[in-house]
């Protein structure tokens, strides 16, 4: 059986919620590990930095398809949006690093490293970037 991914419509309003969401998590992820930067706030900063990038991704899709990924499982994202633009291949290579980092962050037992955090913000820093510029064309 084929691998499928679900998806539902996005309007180019829906799409500018989703990338105004992705800023304000990506803000709230920088305030969180430039205040406290340490223990269980890198699992904050990086599991709303994880949502920053889901956000950016959605608005892309958004953007581009009139639809985004809708499904238990996020990876299905990482699909979508490869295709979407020249450089989907980029785009999906930062969103799967971010969902690797998911679970950890946002439901482990162990704390996430300064790295990991950190890598959080970079590739939902990209997204959110990547997010502008489509939201400018």
């Amino acid at each position: 059986m084929p691998k499928t991914t679900r998806t539902a419509q996005c309007t180019p309003d829906q799409a500018r919620v989703r990338f105004a969401t992705a800023e304000a998590y990506l803000e709230v992820a920088a305030a969180v590990l430039n205040e406290r930067p340490a223990g269980e706030y890198r699992n904050v900063a990086g599991g709303v930095a994880i949502l920053a990038g889901i956000a950016a991704s959605d608005a892309i899709c958004g953007l581009r398809l009139g639809r985004l990924h809708r499904g238990d499982d996020h990876r299905g994202a990482v699909d979508l949006i490869r295709s979407v633009t020249k450089d989907g291949p980029k785009l999906a290579a930062q969103l799967q690093r971010l969902l690797t980092l998911k679970d950890a962050a946002h439901y482990g037992m162990i704390l996430i490293s300064a790295r990991n955090a950190t890598d959080a913000m970079k590739w939902a820093t990209f997204l959110v970037q990547r997010a502008t510029e489509e939201s400018e064309r």
